[in-house]
């Protein structure tokens, strides 16, 4: 496989992976990123931890998708993030209903 061939199936791969997240975003909550990967997700248990001036963020999340091309299943019950480095989380817009 030549270096061409290989990068035009990560452009593929990841375009079908955003195609994916698109479909996928209704059904969550939050997004979260960290320094390593993209989360979606539809429960978010936060907890900052320091020690010794050290400080870490802990995170646990339920019924979460997760942005990564070279996993089979991105769908997961429960995720644990442990990291030194920023995170972002962001609550996404509910779909208003619409009353008749």
């Amino acid at each position: 496989m030549s270096t061409e061939d290989l990068e035009e199936y990560e452009s593929d791969v990841e375009l079908q992976l955003y195609r994916e997240y698109r479909d996928v975003c209704p059904m969550f909550r939050f997004v979260v990123e960290t320094e390593r990967r993209f989360y979606l997700a539809n429960e978010i248990e936060q907890q900052v931890v320091d020690v010794d001036g050290r400080t870490r963020v802990e995170l646990d999340l339920r019924d979460a998708w997760v942005w990564d091309m070279y996993r089979q299943n991105r769908f997961v019950t429960h995720v644990r993030v442990v990291t030194f480095k920023d995170v972002n989380i962001e609550e996404l817009p509910g779909q208003e209903i619409e009353l008749p």
